[in-house]
C-alpha cells in the first residue's frame, strides 16, 4: 500500500512540474507575439431611425486647438459629414451638446460646426462626463441615446462613449464622425466600444447618412 502511494505521489509531481513547464514554454506576452496579431473583421454598419426627443448629437472637442491640420488632419476631413448630421439633428429638434478641451472656449469650435444660441457645453479632459454637468445636462433634456461624434477617437469618443453606456444610455456611433491622428488608433476605438464588456451591448456602429430622425 505504502509504494502504491508513494508511485502515485510521484505520478502527481511529475504531472504538476510538466504542467507547469508547459505554461511557461507558452507563456508569450502579447508584445513577444505582437506581429502575429490578426485584425478583426470589419464590423457591420447599421442604419438607424432615432427619437428626436430621446437623442442628443455629442459633438466632441471640435475645436481648433486640437482639431487642425498640423495635429489631426483628419478630424478636419470629418467636419463636413458631421455639419450634415448636425443640420438634419437640429432641423429634427435633437440636443446638441458640446464639449471642449482645457484652454478652449466655444468661439473656437471649427466654423462649419459653430454652436447655436442655447446649446451647451462642457469642458473636461477624455471623458466629458467627468467633472461637468453632462450627465445632468442630457437627464434634464430626457436623453436615452447619444450620437457621438469628436476627436480624439482613442480620447474623449472612447471614453465618453464608455461613460454613457455605463450610465444606461444608448450609444451611436458614427464611423465618419470620429477621428484621430492615425487609422489605428480610430480602428481600436470602433473595436473597443463594439466589444468591451457593457459598452458592446449599448453600442451600435453606423455613418452618418444612415441616420435618420423621427
Amino acid at each position: 500500500m505504502r509504494s502504491n502511494r508513494f508511485h502515485w505521489w510521484i505520478v502527481s509531481l511529475l504531472c504538476a512540474v510538466c504542467i507547469t513547464g508547459a505554461g511557461t514554454a507558452t507563456g508569450e506576452t502579447v508584445i513577444d507575439v505582437w506581429k502575429e496579431v490578426k485584425t478583426p473583421s470589419a464590423p457591420e454598419l447599421k442604419a438607424l431611425t432615432l427619437d428626436s426627443a430621446t437623442t442628443a448629437l455629442l459633438l466632441l472637442d471640435f475645436n481648433k486647438q486640437v482639431c487642425n491640420n498640423e495635429r489631426r488632419p483628419r478630424c478636419i476631413a470629418s467636419i463636413p459629414a458631421v455639419a450634415k448630421l448636425a443640420q438634419r439633428a437640429r432641423g429634427s429638434k435633437v440636443a446638441v451638446v458640446y464639449s471642449l478641451t482645457a484652454g478652449s472656449s466655444i468661439g473656437d469650435v471649427a466654423a462649419a460646426l459653430a454652436a447655436r444660441p442655447g446649446e451647451p457645453s462642457v469642458t473636461s479632459g477624455p471623458d466629458k462626463f467627468l467633472g461637468t454637468d453632462l450627465e445632468r445636462i442630457l437627464k434634464e433634456r430626457g436623453v436615452t441615446t447619444v450620437i457621438v461624434t469628436g476627436t480624439a477617437a482613442h480620447g474623449a469618443v472612447l471614453n465618453t462613449a464608455s461613460g454613457a453606456a455605463f450610465r444606461g444610455l444608448k450609444v451611436v456611433l458614427p464611423v465618419d464622425g470620429l477621428s484621430a491622428e492615425d487609422l489605428y488608433a480610430e480602428q481600436y476605438t470602433v473595436w473597443h466600444l463594439l466589444n468591451a464588456p457593457r459598452v458592446s451591448t449599448q453600442t451600435t456602429a453606423t455613418r452618418t447618412e444612415m441616420i435618420t430622425f423621427k
